[in-house]
């Protein structure tokens, strides 16, 4: 797939998630196969220009963890210009622009959704980074800001008229956030107001044929991935196979996650040391435990987590006791089995059924 002068050699992206999308995960990512492109966790403007130390950790990579997209937002089109020449000075080699964060501190200074309410400021500030550098300019948007407000078609047009390579769209609005369910006719309509540049799709994709739906509904060249990439790393090169073959590949099994998992951890340690690291595991671990059948004993303990020992203590401990729900081939009873992941707009149920499993931030979206 083609992004201005980026060739990826897949149409499968990691979406930027908040706290999430650092560079262990990435590489975790990476190992496993399938994406295309990964893109940082969003970068304020700002901070770079201040060269603040947290906002370099964001951006952290290393040869493997290639080829590279940095998001950032901001609304003041001298800073983000500016901070896009760092970032080209620096090797990454795409920057995306964040017009889709519902959050509020990143909405009330004029970044994120907010953006999609002003169209001509809005491509005034692109046009300035586009100008400035010769890497490929992409932006990540809504539908729009609400329902009366659908403006992600014209602001498409716009972006792609002042030289932006890519739109990614999320096909929701910022009044949703993530609820209800994602709008493919809604990306359909962006992927037809554009003239050239490709339209990447992205929400609820957290199977092979969710993605896949995606796909054949709203004509997209290519699917961003995000807390269903969390959820389930090995999704990319699940699909890939799914989409080429027309077969569905198996699901990883228990010994495979508890190798990834681990990987997860060791690059933990790696980047941000054994304490912090071990730290922020904490709410890594119970992603891969989603799967593992009966698991509040590995839960309970591994929210404790402060070392590398402990957590190889708690995994030995956690695996012995999980034997007890395992028959004579060392498969889960079927009693303690999950269903195969099913994205819940593939059926007739609410959607929360199944995207439960998959956290959002809690309350209103006015108040995130």
């Amino acid at each position: 797939m083609q992004i201005g002068s980026l060739t990826l050699k897949s149409n499968l992206f990691l979406s930027p998630l908040a706290g999430y999308t650092n560079l262990p995960f990435r590489l975790v990512v990476r190992e496993v196969g399938g994406a295309g492109l990964c893109t940082t966790d969003l970068v304020n403007a700002r901070s770079l220009l201040e060269k603040n130390p947290k906002a370099f950790k964001l951006i952290e990579t290393s040869p493997a963890d290639s080829p590279l997209a940095v998001q950032l937002f901001g609304s003041v089109p001298e800073e983000m210009r500016d901070a896009a020449i760092i970032l080209e000075n620096l090797g990454v080699q795409s920057i995306d622009i964040n017009m889709g964060c519902p959050v509020k501190k990143v909405v009330k200074v004029g970044g994120g959704s907010a953006m999609m309410t002003e169209l001509d400021k809005t491509s005034a500030l692109v046009k300035k980074m586009v100008d400035a550098v010769k890497i490929p300019v992409t932006a990540k948007m809504r539908l729009g800001w609400d329902d009366e407000n659908l403006t992600a078609p014209d602001l498409a047009r716009a972006l792609e008229d002042v030289g932006v390579t890519a739109i990614f769209v999320h096909g929701r609005t910022r009044e949703q956030g993530f609820g209800g369910t994602v709008n493919l006719a809604g990306i359909r309509k962006v992927v037809e107001a554009v003239k050239n540049i490709p339209v990447i799709g992205n929400g609820d994709i957290i199977t092979p044929q969710a993605a896949k739906k995606m796909f054949d509904e709203t004509g997209c060249v290519g699917v961003s991935i995000g807390r269903g990439a969390f959820y389930d790393p090995w999704i990319f090169k699940r699909t890939l196979q799914f989409i080429s073959s027309g077969e569905l590949p198996p699901e990883p099994d228990f010994s495979e996650r508890v190798r990834i998992m681990r990987r997860h951890l060791d690059l933990m340690i790696q980047v941000f040391g054994e304490e912090l690291g071990c730290r922020m595991f904490r709410k890594v671990a119970p992603w891969y435990a989603k799967r593992f059948g009966p698991c509040h004993e590995f839960n309970k303990k591994v929210v404790q987590v402060a070392t590398k020992a402990q957590f190889d203590e708690i995994l030995e401990n956690y695996i012995r006791w999980r034997r007890q729900f395992l028959d004579e081939h060392g498969e889960l009873l079927p009693r303690f089995q999950q269903p195969p992941m099913v994205a819940s707009f593939m059926r007739d149920e609410p959607a929360s059924t199944q995207r439960a499993q998959i956290p959002v931030p809690k309350g209103p979206v006015e108040v995130w």
